[in-house]
């Protein structure tokens, strides 16, 4: 093993025992460290990462941007070891920040959803994909996290559900109206046949668990025969939007029944795994209606200007 590889063996390491996943990152430093040793480099340097970076021609700006920002991480902690290794400078690739429009989903819309999964195949399957459906519109769990449930992270009896290594590997536990627990319990008993040999809690109909780039092609068709078009040329219909939505209507409601909303905030914050606050801010600024309410409250407040 080259000293290289043994120092990103080392940077993974220490940065998973942080709680980092870097299932990405690890891919990606290791072709840049396949990189370096086909130039015979043992030594970073700005010039070979701006050049590897670059890879492929014809990308966008942010993807070039995006593969520099993950040499650079790597790049400081070589250089903490020894200070031969350069740390790319930020800015030297700039591009702004591209995120896609969120689609909320009207309830009407999440039906239609639920009911395209009749046109899947097997019966199983299409069990396993409406209540799939149905648990991330009602939970605005990650997909990743509800396909990566177990079987016994479902309590019926305390009308809860575990997820476990979720984001910075921390676990939480969600309470679930009862309308969702009868309903993956009627899933359970089609699932708890002789032939599942998987724990997951949601599998195929060969027992095994749901595979995520099956999901994202099974949901495309699911919106494809529900009817859901692009709103914009960034908006369109994602599998992700249903966890925005999720937190878009729980803040429409606290507006709507006069709660707390500085208070229901950072308990929505903590049953969605946030560590940060403002990736849930960020969720609900992309709603006009959610905006337009807390606007129409602050002009109700006393303080507020005339």
């Amino acid at each position: 093993m080259s000293r290289l590889r043994g120092a990103l063996a080392d940077y993974l390491a220490v940065r998973r025992a942080l709680g980092f996943k870097l299932a990405r990152q690890e891919k990606l430093l290791g072709q840049f460290v396949d990189y370096l040793e086909r130039a015979g480099q043992e030594v970073l340097g700005v010039e070979h990462a701006l050049a590897w970076a670059t890879l492929p021609g014809g990308r966008s700006r942010a993807w070039w941007a995006d593969r520099l920002s993950v040499v650079r991480g790597f790049a400081v902690h070589l250089h903490a070891l020894d200070p031969a290794h350069q740390v790319p400078p930020h800015g030297l690739l700039p591009s702004r920040p591209c995120r896609a429009t969120p689609y909320l989903y009207s309830e009407r819309e999440i039906e239609a959803l639920m009911s395209a999964t009749r046109m899947l195949r097997f019966p199983h399957r299409r069990a396993s994909y409406r209540t799939l459906v149905g648990l991330l519109a009602v939970t605005g769990m990650r997909v990743g996290e509800a396909i990566g449930l177990d079987r016994g992270d479902l309590n019926p009896e305390q009308g809860a559900l575990v997820v476990r290594q979720g984001n910075f590997g921390k676990s939480r536990e969600l309470p679930l109206h009862p309308s969702t627990v009868d309903a993956l319990t009627r899933y359970l008993r089609r699932r708890d046949r002789p032939q599942t040999v998987s724990s997951a809690l949601f599998v195929s109909g060969a027992g095994s668990p749901l595979a995520y780039y099956d999901v994202q092609r099974t949901f495309r068709r699911l919106v494809q025969r529900a009817g859901l078009a692009r709103r914009s040329a960034a908006c369109r219909p994602r599998l992700h939007d249903l966890r925005h939505s999720f937190a878009v209507r729980t803040m429409l409601d606290a507006y709507r029944d006069g709660g707390d909303v500085d208070a229901r905030l950072p308990l929505l914050s903590t049953y969605l795994g946030h560590v940060d606050p403002k990736a849930t801010y960020w969720y609900l600024s992309a709603a006009p209606e959610l905006l337009e309410l807390a606007a129409g409250r602050l002009d109700c407040h006393p303080g507020a200007r005339r």
